[in-house]
């Protein structure tokens, strides 16, 4: 799938789909964070020797791991969840995706 074609998928079609679960899998937002393209994006990946970089990464946020574990247990989060691994096996690349839990750590803020 080209580029274009991803993100368009991903945020019309699958964006919506996800916004219909978020109650079921109780997450309080949902975010699809697009990377840059061209030349100075490159060049950043290239000095750290990194691989290509990835179309995007998508953002689900819940108040904590225990809000996260109660609904994923419950039939409406597991049917939500197996309906949204469907749609992205339409359009994600699955053996080169990465997956992980985690949380933030404000290390300083500027204002």
């Amino acid at each position: 799938m080209s580029r274009e074609a991803f993100l368009k998928y991903w945020e019309h079609e699958h964006g919506p789909r996800v916004a219909g679960h978020l109650k079921a899998i109780g997450c309080k937002k949902y975010v699809q964070v697009r990377s840059i393209e061209g030349n100075l994006a490159k060049k950043i990946a290239k000095s750290r020797g990194g691989q290509k970089p990835f179309d995007g990464v998508a953002e689900l946020w819940f108040e904590n791991q225990d809000q996260f574990i109660k609904h994923a247990i419950t039939e409406h989060g597991m049917a939500a969840a197996k309906d949204l691994y469907k749609d992205e096996q339409k359009f994600i690349d699955m053996a080169n995706s990465v997956i992980f839990l985690s949380e933030e750590q404000l290390v300083i803020e500027v204002n």
